[in-house]
């Protein structure tokens, strides 16, 4: 059997962890083996894991959460993600043609999928370059959260005097794998967990204005976050902490007011956080 680069096993072992089926898993690994034996890319001494690991991400996304992609929705996630993760770095010219050989299609989906990161801001279109990875503002990222904060907090404590008591069992289970991707050093996990914890609770708001405006404040945030905003930060366990006390007040239907608070400094205690480690990195950048 070959033996899988580190980051292709640790895959296998969350596939074991979060998804039910057996059968699906051993199909997974079977269709993986095939796949890495086409590529030859599957020995650790290999250089191109990238590609592998999307075969990965593709063939779970599709049979584990039972959710088909077009090329188009296909293009969007591959690019995004490596915005997000950095393998894409701010101001990286993105080469469609290349795209399109890679993910093997045509031009159209590839631009398609452009257009709408262009419209989240995480692309830019350059004259006589084409499209390119948006730079890294970080002081709007700190001015967001800012916002994020304010806005988050009213809108929570408006629907919580009737939030669902099964949503109540979702937020604790996604606070629950919040800590064992924590654990693993998975912060990619971590960090869309975190999202969609969050998502479920304002997602019951009527308010549909506010919704789409915090939708709007997560991707842009997505463009600046990466996985290096979270990593190496005291505040995720911290987070996770709060996570709870937000649940319980939650739960127990307590006062808006309270709740509002709570959530408000939740979001702030991270603006603050980012800000903090942000002055460091800048001392010692001006130091050297």
């Amino acid at each position: 059997m070959p033996i899988f680069h580190p980051r292709i096993t640790h895959t296998l072992k969350k596939l074991a962890r979060y998804r039910t089926s057996l059968t699906l898993l051993k199909n997974t690994t079977d269709t993986l083996l095939s796949e890495s034996r086409r590529r030859n890319i599957y020995r650790v001494k290999a250089v191109g894991v990238r590609p592998l690991l999307d075969f990965i991400y593709d063939f779970t996304y599709d049979k584990c959460m039972m959710k088909k992609e077009n090329k188009q929705q296909r293009a969007y996630r591959i690019i995004k993600s490596r915005i997000v993760e950095k393998v894409f770095a701010p101001g990286q010219r993105i080469v469609i043609d290349q795209l399109a050989r890679e993910l093997q299609t045509s031009s159209i989906p590839i631009r398609e999928a452009i257009r709408q990161l262009e419209a989240e801001g995480l692309i830019e279109y350059k004259h006589n370059i084409g499209p390119v990875v948006s730079s890294i503002n970080e002081s709007e990222y700190y001015e967001s959260l800012q916002v994020l904060a304010v806005l988050e907090g009213y809108v929570v404590a408006s629907c919580s005097q009737n939030f669902p008591a099964a949503k109540i069992m979702k937020l604790k289970e996604k606070n629950k794998q919040m800590k064992e991707a924590l654990e693993d050093f998975d912060i990619i996990a971590f960090a869309n967990l975190n999202t969609e914890f969050h998502h479920l609770i304002y997602e019951e708001s009527t308010n549909k204005v506010l919704v789409e405006s915090i939708q709007n404040l997560w991707k842009r945030l997505d463009s600046i976050r990466g996985i290096g905003s979270t990593l190496y930060s005291v505040r995720v366990k911290e987070s996770i902490k709060e996570h709870e006390e937000i649940i319980s007040l939650l739960e127990k239907k307590a006062d808006p007011q309270k709740i509002e608070e709570l959530v408000r400094m939740h979001k702030l205690r991270t603006a603050e956080d980012f800000e903090r480690r942000r002055s460091i990195r800048m001392e010692n950048t001006s130091e050297s």
